[in-house]
């Protein structure tokens, strides 16, 4: 029997890092301001943390603050359907994609990110499913998916979905919330209707001037009635033609964790206004006050900030558009080269705009080379860029990719940080060992 047969990793670990990251830090490795770390590794001792990894850690002193170490944030926890995912916690499931797994110019199901707020519902049949459309409408309507089919166009899109914290772990003082590395981001193929063909079949009353989005999960209490998540958007932005309400991903039926058996497509804006397991969607003359719509949630300040400043409740905004951003897919960060040649490539994405150029960089940023940008294959898509690249010498590298807009806004080298760990589209680093 190993030794580490009868080690647990602390219950809970990944929750309490969401939850109070500096907290969860002292408790669980007590950094001290000397960097020293006695909270977990006081009771257990650096032994037990080596058998719970496997290994002896030489660098221990090293580690961040806010840092689990990957091997303990593996959970041992498996999602039917889903493949290769990293599960960052298990109440609600959230889950993402490593970068070397996204390659893909179409996210293939098993390999799109896990983004819950609740409880999903039990059953989502297709079979007696309704969409009630209603609020400040000429005719409110209660829609079956197939009446949706039948009574209005049936389109196909790729569309970026990606969640409004992604790369919230590289934030430093750290922030609240899932700790997303790099993955909750996919480019997947959705079928459904435009959403805007169905607001118009509604007929949008001149007052309207917000969406609000209701769900089937529940909250994580089990109170009756009492909604995980329900946000919306500005009818300007409702009203685009490719927002779509989707009723299959990549040729089949949603996947129970992405939505089934319907839901929203928004893309170029935080994942949370792509409803899922949508049964409602009314119209307001207000900005809609739903769960996580108020406070701070998914807002940044008005204004850039220092990190870890304290900003008043007031001085936060909604986010609307995501910035622009690259992820480096291929190869997978860590490769050891023999040779001195290789191809670097991946894709990137921009918002509610279009990719402009994506430069690459390995030497630090010194000197930048252009790579090769493909168009996306419909607004919204994201575009995949190449480059083939040669290393002078043997050594350690970084390839660092760094898109631009086509309102010539590129990705910075550091995170502009925020309180909530939002919408940091910092340039993607990949490191590349040549013997």
């Amino acid at each position: 029997m190993s030794n580490n047969e009868h080690v647990k990793v602390p219950a809970n670990l990944m929750r309490r890092f969401a939850d109070d990251p500096e907290q969860a830090d002292l408790e669980v490795f007590g950094r001290r301001s000397d960097g020293d770390r006695r909270g977990f590794l006081r009771g257990a001792g650096l032994a037990t943390m080596g058998a719970m990894l496997g290994a002896a850690i030489p660098f221990n002193r090293n580690m961040p603050a806010g840092f689990v170490p990957e091997a303990l944030a593996q959970k041992a926890m498996t999602v039917d359907g889903k493949d290769g995912l990293t599960v960052l916690n298990d109440r609600p499931v959230n889950a993402e994609t490593p970068p070397h797994l996204l390659d893909d110019d179409v996210t293939p199901t098993a390999r799109h990110f896990i983004r819950n707020n609740g409880i999903p519902p039990e059953n989502t049949s297709a079979d007696g499913w309704s969409l009630t459309v209603d609020g400040l409408v000429n005719n409110p309507m209660t829609l079956s998916i197939a009446d949706l089919k039948s009574k209005f166009e049936v389109v196909t899109e790729r569309l970026v979905v990606e969640c409004g914290g992604n790369g919230r772990a590289f934030f430093d003082p750290p922030a609240k919330g899932n700790q997303w590395s790099l993955g909750a981001v996919a480019c997947s193929e959705w079928t459904g209707v435009r959403y805007s063909d169905v607001l118009k079949a509604a007929g949008v009353k001149d007052n309207v001037i917000y969406t609000a989005h209701v769900g089937a999960d529940s909250h994580l209490s089990g109170k009756d009635g009492k909604l995980a998540i329900s946000r919306g958007v500005p009818i300007e932005k409702a009203m685009n033609p490719h927002n779509l309400i989707a009723f299959a991903m990549n040729g089949k039926e949603l996947h129970p964790m992405n939505g089934a058996p319907l839901r929203l497509v928004v893309p170029g804006w935080p994942g949370s206004c792509s409803q899922k397991w949508l049964k409602r969607v009314w119209l307001r003359d207000v900005v809609h006050d739903g769960p996580k719509m108020t406070g701070k949630a998914y807002r940044v300040p008005k204004y850039p900030v220092e990190a870890g400043q304290k900003v008043p409740k007031g001085d936060f905004e909604i986010i609307q558009a995501m910035p622009v951003k690259s992820l480096i897919t291929t190869p997978q960060t860590g490769i050891k080269m023999s040779g001195r040649s290789m191809k670097v490539g991946g894709h990137a994405w921009a918002g509610d705009g279009k990719v402009s150029k994506v430069d690459v960089s390995i030497d630090f940023g010194a000197t930048w080379q252009s790579a090769d940008l493909s168009d996306p294959a419909n607004p919204y898509a994201w575009q995949r860029f190449g480059a083939g690249i040669t290393f002078p010498m043997a050594g350690y590298y970084e390839v660092w990719a760094r898109a631009t807009d086509s309102e010539g806004r590129s990705q910075p080298f550091g995170i502009a940080w925020n309180p909530k760990g939002y919408l940091n589209n910092s340039m993607h680093r990949i490191s590349v060992y040549v013997s």
